[in-house]
């Protein structure tokens, strides 16, 4: 075992276990659904934990529900009576996440949205406290821009993928769209002077953005 792994398996003896129902969903996930590594874990999803428990939102905003594992992580700090509404654009997935909410009990403080984030977001009449960004990474700058007047000052954005592997260091081929799109994501973040901002080397980096 190398040193990072090493790391990693300390860190992970060394935080908030992980709950029985994310167990679970992590597991299936790996079972069944394509792209399995896309789901945000253990590690990640206390972080979020950790932060929406910092911010205690009124309303979430995911874009990218995936199989449920980071909503179920972000709902455990929503203030009493609150909602978070998540979007995902394959409605395969939406029978197996609305499983999990369910079985962890917080079906009433979630709503599941299916369609792509970009039509969906326009029809929203909630502001909100904590926006998560974790969808088609081409569409991350058009996915900033769409939400930005919908989070309250004060408010956050969290990004994720933001390091994408280290191909942000490198020029990315033409038809290289996902690296294109995160790049462009961050030199946006970075010239904008309404928000405060840095990005975490989690995983595949996290960008944490606070709204003035």
């Amino acid at each position: 075992m190398n040193r990072f792994k090493e790391i990693d398996k300390y860190i992970l003896n060394h935080i908030e276990p992980e709950d029985e129902v994310l167990k679970e969903l992590d597991r299936e996930t790996h079972l069944k659904v394509v792209g399995a590594r896309m789901i945000s874990g253990h590690l990640q999803g206390q972080v979020l934990s950790i932060f929406s428990k910092m911010i205690r939102p009124k309303y979430i905003l995911e874009l990218g529900t995936f199989t449920g594992y980071s909503a179920l992580c972000l709902v455990k700090g929503l203030q009493e009576g609150g909602k978070l509404i998540t979007i995902e654009i394959d409605d395969e997935l939406e029978i197996f996440a609305k499983k999990y909410f369910e079985k962890a009990g917080i079906q009433q403080k979630v709503e599941q949205r299916i369609g792509p984030a970009l039509e969906i977001i326009p029809t929203l009449t909630e502001t909100f406290d904590l926006v998560f960004i974790d969808a088609h990474k081409p569409e991350y700058p058009a996915y900033y821009e769409a939400v930005f007047e919908k989070v309250n000052s004060g408010g956050y954005i969290i990004a994720d993928n933001t390091l994408w592997s280290g191909k942000v260091l490198d020029l990315p081929a033409e038809d290289d769209f996902q690296t294109r799109g995160i790049i462009q994501f961050n030199d946006l973040i970075k010239s904008d002077n309404r928000v405060e901002k840095v990005i975490l080397p989690l995983r595949d980096g996290m960008t944490i953005i606070r709204k003035k």
